[in-house]
């Protein structure tokens, strides 16, 4: 499962208002409310499961990128929302360093083995260097959606 397959513009945030992970999670998540993927009845029990599993460790991996996640019954089918923060979100990283990046995804509860394969296959597309120059020039969530998708095709 590949970020192009599971995204789509209306779940794009060009330019997240958020500045802590705390924001940027409630952020994201009413991105997903409003663009119809969680019931807005859920909203505060979904926060609180990705917030939860946050606080166990946080998903700032470094590099500018942070991919908060958790599994939950409250969805059929994984779901993401992807932000960019220009200026930078403090996220308590493991490189100390801001994140400019969110992918914040949701996987039915007990597919770990889809939990595992999203989240290596999100932090992989996030590493490549032509794929955050790309990221960085988009100017909206289209042109964004666009380089996610050249990007996340198979090579």
């Amino acid at each position: 499962m590949n970020l192009g397959d599971i995204l789509s513009p209306q779940q794009i945030v060009p330019e997240l208002k958020a500045t802590t992970r705390w924001e940027v999670i409630d952020e994201l998540i009413g991105t997903l409310v409003s663009s119809g993927h969680i019931p807005a009845a859920d909203r505060e029990a979904v926060t609180a499961v990705v917030k939860k599993r946050e606080q166990s460790m946080s998903t700032g991996i470094g590099f500018g990128i942070g991919i908060p996640h958790a599994s939950t019954d409250l969805i059929p089918s994984v779901v993401t929302a992807f932000g960019r923060s220009k200026v930078g979100i403090q996220f308590d990283s493991l490189d100390n360093q801001p994140v400019h990046l969110v992918t914040l995804f949701l996987v039915p509860q007990g597919q770990f083995q889809k939990h595992l394969h999203t989240l290596a296959g999100i932090a992989k597309v996030l590493r490549k260097e032509e794929f955050l120059r790309g990221l960085d020039a988009a100017q909206d969530a289209t042109a964004i959606m666009e380089v996610i998708r050249q990007h996340s095709l198979p090579r």
